[in-house]
C-alpha cells in the first residue's frame, strides 16, 4: 500500500451508522413465545428475566442481537420459551421504551410492570419542581 494512504476502517467504522431508525411495527406474542422484564445481565450472551407468567429463567441472547441490540436490566423483552427446558429461554425482541407502553396500553403487559424511562422521567420531575410566589411583584 502506498505511503500516507489508509483505509477507511473496520467494522468499528460501520457501527456508529443507525439502519434501525424508521418506525417498525409492534410484534405481539405468539404460542412458546412470552413477554419478560429483564432483572440482570449476567455477561457471555446471558441474563436473568421475570416472565409475565411469573416464573424466572435463565435467558440466552440470540446471535442475531449480540452487538447489535444493546439490553439492560429494566427491559422489556420477547422470549421464545424452550419445550425440553421450562427454566431456560431465549431472548428473541427487545422492545422500545415507546412499544412497551402501547403493549402495555393493549393490555399485554400488567400494570404493575414499570419500563425504566417512564421512571426516571417521574424521578427528575419530582427532584427539580421549583415553586414561585408571584404576591412580591405586585408591591413594585
Amino acid at each position: 500500500m502506498p505511503k500516507g494512504v489508509k483505509g477507511k476502517g473496520g467494522k468499528n467504522r460501520r457501527r456508529g451508522k443507525n439502519e434501525g431508525d424508521e418506525k417498525r411495527e409492534l410484534i405481539f406474542k405468539e404460542d412458546g413465545q412470552e413477554y419478560a422484564q429483564v432483572l440482570r445481565m449476567l455477561g457471555n450472551g446471558r441474563l436473568e428475566a421475570q416472565c409475565i407468567d411469573g416464573v424466572k429463567r435463565l435467558c440466552h441472547i440470540r446471535g442475531k442481537m449480540r452487538k447489535k441490540v444493546w439490553v439492560n436490566t429494566g427491559d422489556i423483552v420477547l422470549l421464545g420459551l424452550r419445550d425440553y427446558q421450562d427454566e431456560k429461554a431465549d431472548v428473541i425482541l427487545k422492545y422500545l421504551a415507546d412499544e412497551a407502553r402501547s403493549l402495555k396500553a393493549y393490555g399485554e403487559l400488567p400494570e404493575s410492570i414499570r419500563v425504566n424511562e417512564t421512571d426516571t422521567f417521574e424521578e427528575e420531575r419530582d427532584e427539580n419542581d421549583d415553586f414561585f410566589d408571584f404576591d412580591d411583584v405586585d408591591a413594585i
